[in-house]
């Protein structure tokens, strides 16, 4: 007998453990190692594979068939299918060179590409900091205080057009042109958002800042309720929204464990033009009157937008073959569902005491200029709100703040608004109290911007995030729509009070705090020390 034979077996005699043997030898042929053996190796390993071939052909036969079984099932091309050629081939044997893929030590023919495994994708990694992530969130900070600050704007165009160029005009009526320009600044993330994800913020930054620039001084010359609609609502609204969506989006390209702190500082732009543009505007009103005064603050927003063209940019490359289009689907997803219903609600409340603070002053009887600076004191709130929670988010836990400031919101609105407005209430002209209520709502409220696109970031990849935040802003945009003018209809309902209107405020909050809770509860249960 043999030695070979010795060693294998004889064929009467097969077993498991033999047939494993033959099979892990018959291995080296169809998946070749990334280390080459010497030429020395493979000839040895040649000659005794040709001795096998002839000394046990059943036994092999039999192997094949399960290795062709297992090759089919991982995936792995033999050898010789890769080649084209038998086992042995003189052209074709184990020193033949070719192109390795990258994800396995499958030796491939040169210009060809194994369809066997697919390479593995790189790890997404964050700068997290550095010269040009922090140029990204100056950049969007200029986007965030030209777009925002014009939207932090709203309650003192509001006061001073329903006494001048609209006096004629219902509350609701004039709400209109305000809540027209919230919804375009949030729905038209419908596209925006997926385009930035495939082209990045380039364009869209470019767009929107001729936009502002033409809605602005376009306002300039307004005289006619159209026109305001056309100036401010369409054009003001398309503009913030090509800004705001973009700006935001790329810093997601560069901070992962710090995002909510960057995303905060960029978002105290917008609370930086609440200060800076309605003090500026109730100075220049009365001494240049509306059109240069409008004009002026157009001048400010060019310098800003330019800013914010050379600094905005994205890091990550684009998806590959992403649709531009948002994907309904993503509401499968019950806590993405919650999180955008507790947005909506969020967002349905936030711009009521924004646009109707100035207007409320002034109905208690307090004095003009007053009335008018109120809502600078709220965007001082509002700075630090916007950037602390965002810092404290990022150790804490995002749905943690949110809903902790959400609750605050509520508190400030029920607390100390509602007994402010009720009718003869004691305190109904207090200033101390208007102004702790502002101070606080600001504060609180600020979180209302900067954190949502954080939250919302959470629950998806980083390459996804333009369609998830357009995806949940597109249903957001619709109680931005209605906000103002149902705030409105509410003010003339009873008869030019206010408490219908902070009650509603209120409940829009309360449901936003129970939605928040929802989600945090499903996504990691009761435990109140989870950092979620």
């Amino acid at each position: 007998m043999s030695a070979e034979f010795e060693r294998y077996g004889s064929r009467g005699t097969r077993n498991e453990s033999q047939l494993d043997s033959i099979a892990r030898s018959l291995s080296h042929r169809n998946v070749v190692d990334v280390d080459q053996p010497s030429d020395e190796t493979v000839m040895e390993q040649k000659d005794l594979e040709e001795r096998k071939l002839h000394d046990f052909p059943e036994e092999i036969s039999e192997c094949q068939g399960r290795l062709s079984e297992d090759e089919k099932r991982l995936g792995i091309v033999p050898k010789d299918q890769r080649y084209g050629g038998n086992l042995y081939d003189g052209d074709h044997d184990l020193e033949k060179e070719g192109q390795r893929s990258p994800a396995s030590s499958i030796l491939l023919p040169e210009g060809t590409s194994g369809p066997a495994l697919e390479p593995e994708p790189e790890e997404v990694t964050y700068p997290e900091g550095g010269l040009q992530a922090w140029l990204v969130v100056f950049g969007s900070f200029c986007a965030m205080l030209a777009a925002f600050g014009l939207s932090n704007a709203i309650g003192t165009y509001q006061a001073y057009l329903s006494t001048h160029q609209l006096v004629d005009y219902d509350d609701s009526t004039i709400g209109w042109i305000f809540s027209i320009y919230v919804f375009l600044a949030f729905f038209c993330g419908v596209q925006i958002g997926p385009v930035f994800d495939a082209k990045g913020p380039r364009w869209l930054i470019l767009a929107g800042s001729v936009c502002l620039i033409a809605a602005v001084m376009g306002l300039a010359e307004a005289t006619e309720y159209w026109h305001f609609i056309l100036t401010f609502g369409i054009f003001g609204g398309l503009g913030t929204s090509l800004l705001f969506t973009p700006a935001m989006s790329a810093i997601g390209h560069f901070f992962m464990v710090s995002r909510g702190n960057a995303s905060g500082l960029a978002a105290t732009g917008g609370s930086v033009g609440g200060i800076m543009f309605p003090l500026l505007l109730q100075h220049l009103f009365e001494s240049i009157g509306f059109a240069w005064a409008t004009r002026i603050m157009g001048f400010i927003l060019l310098f800003l937008v330019i800013l914010a063209n050379l600094f905005v940019r994205s890091r990550l490359p684009p998806k590959v073959g992403g649709s531009v289009w948002p994907d309904p689907g993503i509401f499968k997803d019950k806590v993405f569902a919650l999180t955008t219903a507790g947005v909506f609600s969020v967002e349905w409340a936030l711009f009521i005491p924004i646009s109707y603070i100035t207007s409320y002053a002034l109905s208690v009887g307090i004095n003009s200029t007053f009335s008018y600076q109120l809502l600078a004191i709220l965007n001082v709130g509002s700075f630090f709100g916007r950037w602390l929670p965002g810092y404290v988010a990022d150790r804490w836990g995002r749905f943690n703040t949110m809903i902790i400031t959400v609750f605050l919101c509520l508190l400030f609105v029920i607390g100390l608004w509602l007994p402010a407005a009720t009718p003869d209430s004691a305190v109904r002209d207090n200033i101390p109290l208007i102004v702790i209520f502002v101070l606080g709502f600001g504060f609180a409220s600020g979180s209302n911007i900067s954190l949502t696109p954080v939250c919302v970031g959470q629950l998806c990849e980083t390459e996804q995030y333009g369609r998830y935040y357009a995806t949940c802003y597109t249903v957001v945009s619709f109680g931005c729509l209605t906000g103002i003018p149902i705030a409105g209809a509410l003010i003339s309902l009873d008869g030019g009070e206010y408490w219908g209107l902070i009650l509603f405020t209120g409940a829009c909050y309360l449901v936003g705090l129970v939605c928040f809770i929802t989600a945090r509860i499903m996504s990691v249960g009761w435990r109140l020390n989870a950092v979620f």
